[in-house]
């Protein structure tokens, strides 16, 4: 028998409420996001209180486009994570933003005409080409040329995000990890604009190699570790799946909180909300999860700052 829970309440916001009071007031409200949002909030705050818990970070590339890349900086570099698991598009976007500018824009601007003027779009943020693509080919170039200089001739993505954090600033989500030892690992490095470098490199030094199952050794070494893990992951595709498939080996995430647009009836990764993951031993059983069904950048600020006012 279905056993029904407490009365729904209005929810009640007065000039002046703390963050942590208008989450209070959306927790007895019965429905529908914002349940999952306070859900998701308490979860986290467990994940990242418990000592014994490693802890995962995913996110996709194309959120470090936009301000949330400020966020996911202050995250790692106020050690709220111990692992991160990213895509290529973040490396990109993080290298661009550090040595230039990207712009706001429009999803509605004429692409045709924004091709003619040599920019990208991305969403509504526009991204001029010389920001991005002759940039990163530099700037990578420099990279590579000099850590091959010092007898370097093999590179996990780890080590390649490294050195990456070595060579940017404050301002960047890889200086933080690089700086604090967090790990940053990117299983579809090749998919982008620091991956094509990587590859034009070993064009002109073949006794270069990218050496993607060092970055399976450093996972395994922290999983079978593991007496907890846990993970807060932004959107899916390989980000999210990377960090579930590793976590089946030591029975799944004790810990999982998922922030998503997509929907789960095309059967795809993205839309699969996290219980799915229990029937492949990814999540555990009696995980604490929840799915917050909305978009990171609107979403992320709030739970961030709830968190601050959490945490000791």
């Amino acid at each position: 028998m279905i056993k029904p829970g407490k009365p729904v309440k209005d929810i009640s916001i007065k000039k002046g409420d703390s963050i942590q009071s208008i989450f209070d007031e959306m927790s007895k409200s019965g429905g529908f996001e914002s349940r999952n949002l306070v859900e998701g909030l308490d979860i986290l705050q467990a994940m990242i209180e418990d000592k014994k818990c490693l802890k995962f970070l995913s996110f996709v590339g194309a959120v470090t486009s936009t301000g949330l890349r400020g966020i996911i900086k202050d995250m790692i570099k106020n050690k709220m994570f111990d692992v991160v698991i990213t895509t290529c598009g973040a490396l990109d976007h993080d290298i661009a933003r550090h040595f230039s500018n990207y712009l706001e824009g429009s999803f509605t601007l004429d692409d045709r005409e924004l091709a003619d003027q040599h920019i990208h779009r991305l969403g509504n943020v526009l991204v001029p080409m010389n920001s991005y693509g002759p940039l990163i080919e530099e700037k990578m170039q420099a990279f590579l040329e000099k850590i091959y200089k010092s007898g370097k001739k093999e590179m996990s993505t780890a080590e390649i995000t490294k050195m990456i954090g070595e060579n940017l600033g404050e301002d960047s989500f890889l200086y933080w990890a690089y700086k604090i030892n967090i790990p940053v690992i990117v299983p579809g490095i090749m998919d982008g604009a620091v991956g094509s470098q990587i590859w034009l490199f070993t064009q002109k030094h073949n006794d270069f190699k990218l050496n993607v199952t060092a970055d399976g050794d450093l996972l395994s070494g922290l999983i079978f570790k593991a007496k907890k893990s846990g993970a807060l992951m932004i959107g899916g595709g390989i980000s999210k799946h990377h960090t579930l498939w590793w976590n089946q080996y030591r029975d799944g995430l004790d810990y999982a909180v998922y922030i998503t647009t997509a929907q789960e009836f095309d059967g795809s990764l993205s839309g699969a909300l996290v219980r799915e993951a229990i029937s492949w031993g990814k999540v555990t059983q009696e995980a604490k999860q929840t799915t917050i069904h909305a978009e990171a950048t609107t979403i992320l600020p709030f739970l961030y700052s709830a968190l601050l006012s959490r945490l000791k």
